[in-house]
């Protein structure tokens, strides 16, 4: 039996989850509603505060499904109740961001800035303070959704291990290397 597959789902007051004829799970919040398309061989109950994803056999596919679903749900149940924060970090010198609207603007020493438009889903704000790095902080209920486009702004300039200069996660810790050693 999955490890995570097995366990139950608890879904908090003023959440609900509801599970239609066709396998769509749909779950309601106060921070949005979200729904998930799961696959025929795995069925998802819900009774009362809990939620339960069974699988029908020990076939391969269907122990790989298992698990997969029930932290799905359970990733949508945690992001319409409390929702998810990402805070990513532009270190190097010159490197700015500002937000207008849904709309990012960021100057990472390119020739050009670079425009990103956000989803109605994320909501963004940008903190810019003298002598720190500036911080992007992007919210939403759907985390698969805000991963996606925190790779998409990391992607623009990765960090790099030399100097750490990039965009990186806030507390991420990155591998650096040393530079050329000296020549006689």
């Amino acid at each position: 039996m999955s490890r995570i597959g097995k366990l139950p789902i608890a879904i908090p007051a003023g959440v609900t989850v509801t599970v239609s004829n066709d396998n769509v799970v749909t779950v309601k919040g106060p921070k949005g509603e979200l729904s998930q398309q799961v696959d025929p061989l795995i069925s998802v109950n819900v009774e009362g505060a809990v939620c339960h994803v069974t699988r029908p056999n020990d076939e391969k596919e269907s122990r790989a499904k298992h698990g997969l679903y029930r932290a799905l749900i359970h990733n949508m149940v945690v992001g319409v109740s409390e929702g998810y924060k990402k805070t990513l970090e532009l270190v190097g010198v010159g490197y700015r961001v500002e937000a207008q609207g849904q709309i990012l603007n960021f100057s990472l020493g390119y020739t050009h800035p670079i425009y990103l438009g956000l989803p109605k889903e994320v909501k963004v704000e940008t903190k810019s303070e003298r002598n720190q790095n500036p911080l992007v902080i992007l919210e939403s209920a759907d985390k698969q959704l805000l991963g996606q486009i925190c790779a998409k702004i990391r992607s623009f300039r990765k960090p790099e291990p030399y100097k750490g200069k990039g965009i990186k996660f806030q507390g991420e810790v990155l591998r650096r290397k040393a530079g050329k050693s000296a020549g006689k």
